[in-house]
């Protein structure tokens, strides 16, 4: 398959770990992939905090960027984020719908139809659970909210996860609570975000995993912050970095990348 990358301005700015490792591992299971130079922002940052008229350029500058899916250019568009695949699926056509601009709200569904999560992209698109990869250390998976919520992505990072080779994945305790992260919510309401955070520092760190899991960034940038400063000795990884390696390959993010929590 053709693929594009949607790389999220969180990934391209500060993670791009993400990003790097979604396109090694496709690249390794065979498939094209595709990087459009004029992406940017999905806008949820803005539509999030009510700002629908400033999220216009950006949904419009998106469904530009990624509309030649619709011409079979590529095959699908493939998000290294639960909350930005939300967002493209349920945000950008409604907000274009609210503002009047009913032909962009209309591309806007036409290009989310094409759009998946990667756990999404590599289970229900590809149809594999076994990546071939090795990751020997004990995991812990957080669900992140929009990917659990909005996104609806399921069981599907757990599966791929239980198919890696060495790696022992330990049930999260109370799992699909959030983690208080949720965007400015943790600048608008810090005292809160910082409580919630504590209790989702808490639940890791007593199933003694050496590695924290998630398909978001955003979230792993939160709690990482938080077990970093406790010096608690979790790291955070997304997924597609545990996917990406294999036992003849090893995975290692090039070391111009942001680390959490540094």
């Amino acid at each position: 398959m053709r693929i594009a990358l949607f790389a999220t301005c969180i990934g391209d700015v500060m993670f791009p770990q993400a990003p790097q490792a979604t396109t090694h591992l496709l690249e390794r299971l065979g498939h094209e992939v595709v990087f459009p130079p004029d992406q940017a922002c999905c806008g949820q940052m803005h539509v999030n905090t009510g700002y629908f008229p400033e999220a216009m350029p950006i949904i419009a500058n998106h469904v530009r960027t990624f509309e030649p899916v619709l011409d079979g250019e590529w095959d699908a568009i493939v998000v290294p984020s639960g909350s930005c695949t939300g967002s493209i699926r349920h945000q950008q056509a409604m907000v274009a719908a609210s503002e009047g601009d009913d032909e962009l709200s209309r591309r806007a569904a036409q290009i989310a139809e094409h759009t998946f999560e990667l756990s999404e992209l590599l289970v229900d698109v590809l149809g594999v659970t076994d990546v071939g990869a090795y990751f020997p250390h004990r995991v812990t998976y957080h669900p992140t909210c929009h990917s659990l919520r909005i996104a609806k992505v399921g069981d599907k990072p757990y599966r791929l996860l239980h198919a890696v080779d060495g790696l022992q994945l330990i049930d999260l305790p109370e799992a699909t609570s959030c983690c208080g992260f949720g965007g400015t919510f943790s600048m608008k309401n810090a005292q809160t975000s910082t409580a919630m955070l504590a209790d989702k520092m808490a639940n890791v760190m007593s199933t003694k995993a050496e590695v924290l899991v998630a398909g978001d960034y955003s979230c792993l940038m939160h709690i990482g912050g938080g077990l970093s400063r406790t010096r608690s000795g979790v790291r955070t990884m997304h997924l597609a970095e545990v996917l990406a390696g294999t036992r003849d390959e090893p995975w290692a993010a090039p070391e111009t990348t942001t680390k959490v929590g540094a």
